[in-house]
């Protein structure tokens, strides 16, 4: 017999039971090569980084695709501007660079026009987070329903495995 690890029972539970409860609308601006995080990733042969620009976030499912499909794409990516919510996963991508000027917030998730807080959701979350990133989410962050912003340098202060852009 198999034991299947927690977390990926965890996610099975979610993708069965909550994923049409979660749906939410997608980002707001994402700009450049990556439009929202419904939108297959255009991969073409050229290392132009994919910029993330003004994402407000979105379905954490959707973005943990998205977020695979980044990695696979071996492109550099870039986060700029604002990144809330779920775009926030994205920052850990082993090719990804924030910008120095960039503001990162943090909320927990929850059902869209609701102040519901999905089970699981914030677990998937974490599993995108590390260092005092993942300390300040399981203590502080995942319980709040207003954005807790932090600027980048912050961000790098708090998990100095993230990398800043050029």
């Amino acid at each position: 017999m198999q034991i299947i690890p927690r977390h990926f029972r965890r996610a099975a539970v979610l993708a069965l039971f909550a994923l049409p409860a979660c749906a939410a609308q997608p980002p707001a601006a994402t700009v450049a090569t990556v439009a929202t995080a419904s939108q297959p990733l255009q991969v073409a042969a050229t290392t132009e980084p994919v910029v993330i620009h003004n994402n407000r976030g979105g379905n954490v499912l959707q973005m943990i695709a998205r977020r695979n499909e980044l990695e696979a794409s071996g492109r550099p990516v870039r986060i700029t501007g604002l990144c809330n919510s779920a775009c926030t996963m994205l920052i850990t991508l082993p090719n990804a660079c924030l910008a120095p000027d960039a503001s990162v917030g943090f909320h927990a998730p929850r059902l869209p026009g609701t102040q519901i807080i999905p089970p699981i959701v914030d677990q998937l979350m974490a599993m995108h987070y590390r260092n005092g990133i993942l300390e300040r989410w399981d203590s502080e962050w995942r319980h709040s329903l207003k954005i807790q912003s932090i600027s980048a340098r912050e961000y790098v202060r708090l998990d100095p495995q993230t990398r800043l852009c050029r």
